[in-house]
């Protein structure tokens, strides 16, 4: 009858389920921990996997443990996460990037997204590879790649906040959103086309890669373009918040169904749609109250994913039960994915003399800036069930909770020393091409 119950239960039911319990695991925080907000779900999610299954070794007749297991086993991830919570959560994102900045720093952002993601990929993938074999792993190849995939982007929703506390130039602060933005996109087209061939078995081609990437994000590209001017000329229209609102939620959930459809990238289109309306439709087709409840509304519906996700990660310890590969997998990932991140953010500012942004420490801010968080864990958790997710999850945790427990939290002490030893450069912004030559 019990197990009736459980594999009755409806979408809303599993959503209300997450909803409530990170509200009151956020209390809870908010009000005896008192640490960050994402820091405390995770925490507090990893605690309460901890203490169930305590409860379940300790205390006869309870199994709570085994009944959360299966209830996130229920879950359908790849519909619920990659198939649409993505894109809701990078348009989110988008809304907050200053375009005009941006293109100030166009090209160390196009690189950082585009081939920095692509060379992190590979890097993380080959040394996972080399660890998995160490320990005698039977997992195949293509899936040590998915992995490097997963957790290349970057999520600037934890690290934009320490750089605005720390008065880090709007430049830098622009250029760290604004990668962060499109290597979800671009790391998500990837993934995807990465876990496509690693699904069915089929053999990997550089060149049909190639072909799929292209076609995926330049369509989405595209759509988003479109969504982004049909819902600025929209907005521009009337003056009524709440009808507007609606409209850049049906931009995200229309654009990204059609997407659907014709099988393009619709996190990328609505990266590129959330810059337009954060941008034109926000400063040309909005008043100030509407404004305010648009940016209110997308900052909500970011929070509460953001929530969810880290509250996931911490409950899937329970379902995880890692041994002792799980555990040198996730260390060894620790290592391997910050070694991989100073490789691209150096090749990108260091090696190519405009891309460069700042040379005095700006590519220490980008490297130890660029921390892992949601994107990741929903890309972990659309894995497809097995001995192969459990492992790639348990590293990706481990990368995840690293970057927001020590990552983020050195960070403002990196940039205090980073200002200490070039103070002119750091509180002017200067770029490195006036300066390098």
């Amino acid at each position: 009858m019990h197990e009736t119950a459980n594999s009755a239960l409806s979408a809303f039911d599993l959503a209300a389920m997450l909803v409530v319990a990170a509200a009151l695991l956020g209390w809870f925080n908010h009000h005896f921990l008192k640490l960050p907000h994402v820091i405390g779900l995770t925490v507090m999610g990893a605690l309460a996997a901890i203490g169930l299954m305590l409860a379940n070794a300790f205390i006869p007749g309870v199994t709570l443990d085994d009944t959360v297991a299966r209830l996130l086993e229920t879950m359908n991830f790849t519909d619920t996460l990659l198939e649409g919570m993505l894109s809701f959560l990078l348009f989110a994102g988008a809304l907050h990037v200053d375009l005009e900045r941006l293109r100030q720093s166009w090209f160390p952002v196009l690189l950082l997204s585009t081939v920095g993601v692509m060379i992190s990929t590979v890097l993380i993938g080959f040394a996972t590879w080399g660890v998995g074999g160490l320990l005698g792993l039977s997992i195949a190849p293509i899936w040590y790649f998915v992995f490097g995939a997963l957790i290349s982007p970057t999520d600037p929703v934890s690290v934009l906040g320490v750089l605005k506390e720390e008065n880090v130039p709007a430049s830098l602060q622009s250029a760290v959103a604004g990668e962060s933005l499109f290597n979800d996109g671009v790391g998500i087209v990837v993934f995807t086309i990465l876990l496509g061939a690693a699904v069915t078995g089929a053999e990997f081609s550089i060149s049909e890669g190639a072909r799929l990437f292209a076609l995926e994000a330049g369509g989405g590209v595209l759509v988003g373009l479109l969504f982004g001017w049909i819902g600025y000329r929209a907005l521009a229209s009337m003056d009524e918040y709440a009808l507007e609102v609606l409209i850049t939620l049906a931009i995200v959930m229309g654009g990204y169904a059609l997407c659907m459809q014709f099988h393009i990238s619709g996190p990328l289109a609505m990266a590129v749609a959330g810059l337009l309306i954060g941008n034109h439709g926000v400063t040309y087709a909005m008043s100030d109250v509407t404004r305010d409840y648009v940016i209110k509304f997308w900052e909500l519906v970011d929070e509460l994913l953001n929530s969810v996700l880290f509250l996931l990660i911490g409950l899937e310890l329970i379902a995880l039960v890692p041994g002792v590969p799980h555990i040198i997998l996730g260390f060894a990932a620790i290592a391997i994915t910050l070694a991989a991140r100073a490789i691209a953010v150096g090749g990108a500012i260091k090696i190519i003399p405009a891309a460069r942004l700042d040379t005095k420490g700006a590519g220490r801010v980008l490297w130890w800036g660029g921390l892992r968080g949601g994107i990741s864990i929903a890309l972990a958790l659309s894995l497809p069930a097995g001995e192969t997710r459990d492992l790639l999850l348990a590293a990706t945790f481990a990368a995840v909770l690293f970057s927001v427990l020590v990552q983020r939290a050195t960070l403002g002490k990196l940039i205090d020393s980073m200002k200490a030893s070039h103070a002119p450069a750091v509180e002017e912004g200067i770029p490195a091409s006036s300066e390098t030559t």
